[in-house]
């Protein structure tokens, strides 16, 4: 097991989290906060023994719900991300008005760009929303990573390429995220989810992907009660004992199931294709095979929850009897593709494929009108969207490989376009 797959609640905690399990505000700040390494202990609004020595019973207003106490003694209640964020002294302000590079996600790929930006002297920011590593970082081990023979997790990887970035001097804004980008001259200015504006003489978009939504009736009632889309890193040792079903045919859902299998009495893999060959990695396929608390059931989908307050069971349909049957479970973990994080991107226009993610390079000119407006003699640079000097990379990026290799090669090489277009605009 890696160092950093552990349970994040201390014997003496430093930060406490009180609230109703099933409660989906209460589920993003446990994850947050288990994402980015902090230590924390969670008390159930149910558990009568522990309960009355972290609240008073005035305090204990469902409306209130989850409160937070922090190290210092503040309480936040009703506790928010950012308000825990800012309580913890993770939020800081831009140093600079303006930068080199500003970089839209921390995952792999923005990462890779922090470092190679600010190593070659570019004053380089990132925004990141949750936690540095993107999805990756949520990811138990990766053993297919070129020089990791024993593999590494992505929580490890992760937290060695923010400080390597920090340490050649990028900045990287968490709890925050790109809600609006507008072009200003050769540039761009970047409005934050706080209301900080800057400006970016190049920008990368390096936002990644949300989970696909299933269209299941009453799931999103359960989102945090039992429903949890992507890994739950911060669900993991919670499960210890329980019946757990993932839904992905993946590498992430591969990556999910060895890890909650650690953990959980039973863990069974939904799949809908007809084999886990198709989409999953032949190691992942593998370690999961030998594992004796694993099922896996292809063929197979979702169809209907049972629940009172919480997830209880499964009704599932296979195509190969035609039948529905039920399936009890504790935890629901869906891990079934992405959909890409464009949202701040919508007013400045940039050329897209079907799917929403973003043209690149010869592919931007496949898209009708896509260069009527493109100002220069050149055509776009490899990474380069439909206006000059906005840049995209990782899974955002239509035609990427979602490999977390890739997304770092694009990453690292997204920052040799950029000087590129600075030397251009006289930037250097």
């Amino acid at each position: 097991m890696s160092m950093f797959d552990y349970d994040t609640r201390p014997i003496t905690p430093q930060v406490v989290l009180v609230g109703n399990r099933a409660s989906s505000a209460g589920y993003t700040i446990r994850d947050f906060l288990s994402r980015n390494g902090v230590p924390y202990d969670w008390v159930d609004i149910e558990d009568v023994e522990r309960l009355p020595a972290v609240i008073s019973p005035s305090e204990m207003d469902p409306d209130r719900l989850p409160i937070c106490i922090l190290p210092n003694g503040t309480r936040l209640a009703p506790a928010t991300v950012e308000d825990v964020a800012a309580g913890l002294g993770m939020v800081t302000a831009p140093a600079l008005s303006e930068y080199d590079l500003i970089i839209a996600g921390a995952g792999p790929a923005g990462l890779a760009a922090a470092v190679y930006g600010a190593s070659e002297g570019l004053h380089t920011l990132a925004v990141e929303a949750i936690a540095p590593g993107g999805q990756a970082g949520t990811t138990s081990m990766i053993e297919n990573y070129l020089g990791f023979p024993q593999g590494i997790s992505g929580s490890e990887l992760a937290t060695r390429a923010t400080a390597q970035a920090r340490r050649f001097g990028a900045e990287i804004l968490l709890a925050r995220r790109l809600v609006d980008l507008s072009r200003d001259g050769p540039g761009y200015l970047a409005r934050l989810s706080d209301g900080t504006v800057v400006r970016a003489r190049a920008t990368l978009l390096a936002s990644g992907a949300d989970w696909r939504r299933l269209d299941i009736p009453g799931l999103d009632d359960l989102l945090g009660s039992g429903v949890y889309y992507g890994a739950g890193p911060s669900e993991a040792v919670t499960c210890t004992g329980c019946r757990v079903a993932v839904i992905g045919g993946g590498n992430s859902a591969g990556q999910a199931v060895v890890r909650f299998s650690r953990y959980a009495a039973h863990v069974t893999l939904l799949v809908r294709g007809n084999s886990l060959e198709a989409s999953m990695s032949q190691y992942l396929i593998a370690q999961v095979d030998k594992l004796p608390n694993v099922e896996v059931r292809t063929n197979t989908e979702v169809v209907e929850l049972e629940a009172d307050q919480h997830l209880r069971a499964l009704v599932v349909s296979s195509r190969t009897d035609s039948g529905r049957s039920r399936l009890p479970v504790d935890a629901l973990f869906v891990c079934i593709g992405g959909v890409p994080r464009t949202q701040g991107t919508a007013q400045v226009g940039i050329a897209l494929d079907k799917a929403g993610y973003i043209r690149t390079g010869r592919d931007v000119g496949t898209s009708p009108g896509a260069l009527e407006g493109w100002p220069l003699a050149r055509h776009p640079l490899p990474l380069e969207t439909s206006l000059p000097g906005l840049f995209a990379c990782g899974d955002v990026r239509s035609g990427s490989i979602k490999r977390c290799a890739a997304a770092i090669g694009e990453g690292s090489m997204s920052v040799a376009l950029v000087h590129q277009r600075l030397a251009e605009v006289g930037g250097e």
